[in-house]
């Protein structure tokens, strides 16, 4: 079942679900190397490297609690508004580039049902060129008040692997988190026909925080 944010106290952080083939490896690696290092010089060749990776893959895979925002569709990734481009059924895509440094751990944009969960086969271009939209992904459909809501996880050159955290059929709340894409990638929302996006290309987002709708 989905995991409800709520306010904790300031710093309180967690690794995110679907990390442990990256990290156990990598934190064994630096363990072991650290560990030697202590009785032989040659192994601190090994051990300053693998643990800067291995720090840098806690911090990349760390997954803070939020307080959820207000909004009837708030975002689902943490990065910067890459674009915003009106679809021709009337909806408004709002796509969201997510690069290394951000949380990856994506959140549901509204309330409601997941009405279905698609993995779509593609390419890896990366993830701010306009041709990543062709790119391995996974289509999410929520049954919301708002009605049909879409969001699309979509890897990028390096991001190979998404993860899903909630099955179709599962109910969730707004700013629940749903999955996990590894690496620098792109998320793209769909609003509603009839409403207008909140934030301007370039905007920095947050996960569960930043409202996309405007009032």
């Amino acid at each position: 079942m989905p995991h409800r944010s709520f306010p904790l106290p300031s710093g309180r952080v967690r690794l995110a679900r679907g990390a442990s083939p990256w990290l156990v490896p990598t934190v064994a690696a630096a363990a072991t190397g650290l560990v030697k290092a202590r009785h032989s010089g040659r192994w601190a060749a090994v051990a300053v490297p693998t643990t800067a990776l291995a720090a840098g893959m806690l911090w990349f895979f760390r997954d803070p609690e939020r307080e959820i925002g207000q909004g009837r569709v708030i975002s689902p990734a943490d990065g910067v508004v890459q674009s915003i481009t009106p679809w021709p059924d009337g909806r408004i895509r709002v796509a969201i580039f997510m690069s290394p440094l951000n949380v990856h751990v994506n959140r549901a944009p509204v309330a409601g049902t997941v009405a279905s969960v698609e993995h779509v086969p593609g390419g890896y271009v990366p993830a701010f060129n306009k041709e990543s939209e062709h790119n391995e992904r996974v289509v999410w459909r929520f049954d919301s008040e708002l009605g049909d809501v879409e969001m699309i996880q979509i890897a990028g050159t390096v991001a190979r692997r998404i993860v899903p955290y909630v099955p179709k059929g599962c109910k969730v709340e707004q700013g629940d988190r749903v999955g996990l894409i590894r690496f620098g990638s792109r998320v793209d929302v769909y609003l509603p026909e009839g409403i207008e996006p909140a934030v301007e290309v370039g905007r920095r987002t947050t996960a569960g925080v930043t409202r996309l709708d405007r009032d």
